[in-house]
């Protein structure tokens, strides 16, 4: 028996249940996870960012780059993104066996994005239901969606968002936008869509945020019957009883990113799911960190705490004397001419007496000091950089025009391709980024997760449709 009030709704031509696997990042989300969750009726959906590929034993291909420049590692990097999400879906498309749905995500930001998302719609006609993309703003998404016959989902995090995407290209396709998915920017996992109105700080209660949204998309003449997809933070559906069957929101769906994580068939690493049993509240931290420029969600793990710790060491310099800047700095950054305040020096001097003896500059004119490994290892990712993203703060790298962004490289950042393919291939989890929502806590809370139970994903859907 479902949970009162939760009915399948029509999706892609067939009833699923209005229950979605948000499509996580790199290989946290894939084939196994989402085929068993359409198995189960629901909408899965394969992460189509850097997905994994296989040999012919079944064995995950390595993503090696060996290219001399940055643009062929690029060209690589997109070869790679194609052959794994093509993979990804035919396999997930098996294990649904006509059942459910699947979906493909996609980052809009992710270096070259278009060309991945054309080159896995082409190869796998017939399998994919629908595209989830958010992570920037996907105008042409509803263009590749009509050339593909496929539905399409923007992910969006405010009326206005969802607003200038349907007035610029939405409205001319809007027969295949099946629903619009509102993700959280204070409770979801990943990258978030926080504006510079918006303030980190202070999170929102979503019911007036998706009843905007709503009313958003009636007064452009869009049918209750098309879905808001409410991401982040949803756990128990009793929690949002009010959401469903609620004339000012029409038809709502709910997405459940971090809750898959732990189950048999998800692909991350046993110590990525050991971990998240052992969370907080406030465990996840929203920052600032990633090269990609938008705020995201993720444990704070060493790794994490170490950015932080970095971004504190820092002082703002001037290449003349000028102002409160009036001493030369005389540590961490040999000759070079930099002018700071006298505090800022006798701090620099601290940290550089700690061992932070290398000053790094960073493009808002301030240094940063870090050890000599820390520098190293921060030089040589910037080197490595494969373009993995459209803009990437971190080395400077752009997918078009003139391949820079015409910025400094950011040492206050890191190479997020790195880190998460090491974290999903089994890296230590403390070393790395660990993405999950801001709800993460509650594995430790929830009965249903006790005696270190783990369950399949078919027992996660039939205990959610529970309202459990």
């Amino acid at each position: 028996m479902a949970f009162k009030g939760i009915q399948p709704i029509n999706y892609g031509g067939r009833e699923v249940w209005p229950l979605v696997e948000g499509g996580k990042g790199v290989s946290a989300t894939n084939h196994a996870s989402s085929g068993a969750w359409a198995a189960a009726g629901g909408i899965g959906t394969v992460s189509a960012v850097n997905a994994d590929s296989y040999d012919p034993t079944g064995k995950i291909i390595p993503q090696v780059y060996e290219q001399l420049t940055r643009r062929e590692r690029h060209e690589q990097l997109i070869r790679y993104g194609i052959d794994g999400a093509v993979a990804q879906v035919e396999r997930a498309y098996e294990i649904a066996s006509g059942k459910g749905a699947i979906n493909i995500n996609v980052l809009w930001e992710m270096g070259g994005a278009q060309q991945i998302l054309e080159g896995v719609l082409e190869k796998t006609r017939g399998m994919v239901t629908g595209v989830t993309c958010g992570a920037g703003m996907p105008y042409r998404l509803s263009e590749i969606a009509a050339k593909y016959q496929v539905n399409y989902l923007p992910i969006i995090s405010s009326a206005r968002a969802f607003r200038a995407l349907w007035k610029r290209a939405y409205h001319k396709v809007s027969e295949l936008m099946a629903a619009v998915v509102y993700e959280d920017p204070w409770l979801a996992g990943g990258h978030n869509g926080l504006s510079n109105a918006e303030d980190p700080l202070k999170p929102e209660d979503p019911y007036p945020r998706v009843k905007a949204l709503r009313d958003t998309m009636r007064a452009e003449g869009i049918s209750d019957d098309v879905p808001i997809v409410m991401a982040g933070g949803v756990w128990f559906l009793r929690e949002w009883e009010d959401w469903i069957d609620n004339p000012e929101l029409g038809q709502i769906a709910f997405q459940f990113g971090t809750r898959p994580l732990l189950t048999h068939e998800s692909p991350i690493p046993q110590g990525w799911k050991d971990a998240l049993r052992e969370l907080e509240p406030g465990d996840v931290l929203l920052h600032r960190f990633s090269p990609t420029g938008f705020y995201s969600s993720a444990v704070k793990t060493p790794f994490l705490r170490n950015l932080e710790a970095r971004s504190e060491r820092q002082i703002p310099y001037s290449k003349v004397e000028a102002g409160e800047h009036t001493v030369r700095l005389d540590v961490g950054v040999g000759n070079k001419n930099f002018w700071v305040t006298p505090k800022d020096r006798e701090r620099a001097r601290e940290w550089v007496a700690q061992g932070h003896n290398e000053g790094v500059r960073t493009p808002d004119d301030t240094i940063v000091f870090v050890c000599e490994a820390e520098r190293d290892t921060i030089q040589q990712d910037q080197k490595d950089c494969m373009g993995c993203l459209s803009h990437c703060g971190f080395s400077s790298w752009k997918d078009h025009d003139d391949y820079t962004t015409g910025r400094l490289a950011d040492p206050r950042s890191f190479c997020i391709q790195k880190t998460l393919q090491d974290i999903a291939h089994g890296g230590p989890v403390e070393d790395n980024l660990m993405f999950a929502g801001h709800a993460a806590y509650r594995f430790k809370q929830d009965p249903f997760y006790s005696n270190n139970f783990t369950p399949s994903v078919k027992e996660l859907v039939d205990r959610i449709l529970t309202g459990d």
